[in-house]
């Protein structure tokens, strides 16, 4: 990836990280420059708030342990995600962040 695209999309891919309603602010601050690495990071923070959102209904319906351990799980992608954010890196979350890119490859 190239160093200058990083760095131009480094402050939105950070934003996206920050609730829901930062990756709102990054995607529609990343809407007209279209930076890859912002729109990587984007992409993984949406999957990541779309299976908090259906950990929350496990949670509350299915069963509370399994949704702890699902929460735990999901705050050490999000913890994974971030850290790429400010290293520069776009290297997916484990596991799950390679479908993420497929899922939302639109935005």
């Amino acid at each position: 990836m190239e160093n200058q695209t990083v760095n131009e999309g480094k402050t939105i891919a950070i934003i996206s990280y920050i609730t829901f309603i930062g990756t709102i602010v990054a995607y529609f601050m990343n809407n007209t420059k279209k930076n890859t690495f912002a729109s990587f990071h984007i992409r993984q923070m949406i999957g990541l708030a779309l299976l908090g959102l259906i950990n929350q209904y496990a949670i509350t319906a299915i069963n509370g342990t399994i949704g702890l351990i699902i929460a735990v799980a999901l705050f050490v992608l999000w913890i994974i995600g971030i850290i790429g954010a400010i290293k520069g890196e776009e290297k997916a979350v484990p596991v799950i962040g390679d479908q993420f890119q497929e899922w939302f490859k639109n935005v």
